[in-house]
């Protein structure tokens, strides 16, 4: 009789153990951390622990949130999946035809990170929906955007082929009108992509500008927090790793459930930096970075050793510029968004206090506020225009941030 698992053969088994620790490594890396983080002994039994992230699970509406969906085909076929927020009811025909009389409204493009999807922005899109156009989308191979041909067919991921998709989806869905992009982590990367390939874009309708935890290069000298040692071990190995991710996608994704707890764990280390985010909050940052596939982290995480687009932050010269950065992100430190804020004077850069890399859901109501403040001086919303206080994440008020540099 088979044995499907292959744990009833002590060479399998151990190949299945490595495989599971591999993914757990490739884990972390997917909250964007590196391998070798010590996590504290869990005490609790995993049944009650089971039952603790499925009631976290039905404790908010996070990701609850839907708009018109849409589809639209990247260069190489690629279906991505976007949705539109629109402004306001439309109640009556003469308001409908005042509308297409008027000018296009400005549309807010948000483009997710690495490991992440559409769903990151659940605080700042009830906040803003019904004030502004919005548009959220799912990069290739993530949420609910169709796996990446050109990767099917072994073409690498890049963070210019990423910055040709949002062009597709920015056709599709807001092909008029002036833009504002805003964009964490890999969107902000990707915002960058896009206006080193279409700069004539940015010149004749981008409007404003949001980059949030991100960085224009020099990722491959990040140390995820590591002492400069495990940093080495961890980058010498990982070549490896990944080819046998690739190989082994269903067996490692075995392993990554089987190590789901200390999973959770690093999860949190790497996405928050205050003590008391809502436990509910924690555990949708999890399920979003769960739900993206083991051979998807793998395809991504060596555009990020190469990504350089530091000539292309000129292209936002000319053009309202927020910068925010967590004071304690180790994905990408401060220091990256300081360097962009050298290449843009005139951007207004908010470091923010007690935050992570995941700021958008550790801090919502500070982030939408500085999104808010962009979007009046874009125009696209009134100056005195009230987005409430929902999105508070911390059972204490919100962190106070370091100024404007």
């Amino acid at each position: 009789m088979s044995d499907p698992t292959g744990l009833g053969n002590p060479g399998a088994a151990g190949n299945w153990r490595r495989a599971g620790w591999a993914g757990a490594a490739i884990g972390v890396l997917a909250a964007g951390a590196a391998a070798g983080v010590a996590v504290e002994r869990l005490t609790v039994g995993r049944g009650m622990r089971m039952r603790a992230r499925l009631a976290l699970d039905a404790a908010g509406p996070f990701g609850s949130l839907r708009g018109r969906e849409g589809t639209c085909r990247a260069e190489d076929g690629t279906a991505l999946h976007y949705e539109v927020d629109e402004i306001g009811e439309e109640s009556t025909p003469k308001r409908r035809r005042l509308r297409r009389k008027a000018a296009p409204p400005a549309t807010v493009v948000f483009c997710h990170g690495y490991c992440l999807a559409q769903d990151a922005w659940h605080f700042q899109r009830a906040a803003l929906r019904g004030l502004v156009r919005a548009v959220y989308w799912d990069q290739r191979s993530h949420g609910r955007s169709d796996r990446g041909l050109a990767q099917a067919d072994g073409e690498p991921v890049t963070i210019d082929q990423l910055g040709r998709d949002l062009k597709a989806v920015i056709d599709a869905a807001a092909p008029e009108g002036p833009l504002i992009l805003v964009g964490h982590s890999m969107g902000g990367m990707t915002i960058m992509a896009l206006a080193e390939r279409f700069p004539e874009l940015v010149r004749d309708r981008i409007v404003g500008i949001a980059l949030i935890g991100t960085s224009s290069g020099r990722m491959d000298e990040v140390t995820f927090g590591l002492p400069a040692a495990g940093v080495s071990a961890v980058r010498r190995v990982l070549p490896g790793v990944l080819k046998a991710l690739g190989s082994q996608a269903e067996l490692v994704e075995r392993g990554r459930r089987a190590t789901a707890d200390l999973f959770a764990g690093t999860v949190k280390r790497y996405s928050f930096a205050s003590r008391d985010v809502d436990p509910a909050v924690a555990r949708f940052a999890e399920r979003l970075i769960e739900a993206t596939p083991i051979d998807v982290v793998a395809e991504f995480y060596p555009a990020f050793q190469t990504h350089d687009k530091t000539a292309a932050l000129q292209r936002f010269a000319d053009i309202p510029v927020t910068v925010i950065a967590g004071d304690r992100d180790m994905i990408t430190p401060p220091g990256h968004s300081v360097a962009i804020k050298a290449e843009l004077p005139a951007a207004e850069l908010t470091v923010l206090e007690s935050a992570g890399h995941l700021m958008m859901l550790e801090h919502p109501e500070t982030v939408t506020g500085l999104l808010t403040d962009l979007l009046a001086r874009t125009g696209a919303v009134p100056a005195a225009a009230n987005v409430g206080t929902y999105g508070s994440t911390a059972r204490s008020a919100p962190p106070h941030h370091r100024g404007r540099d």
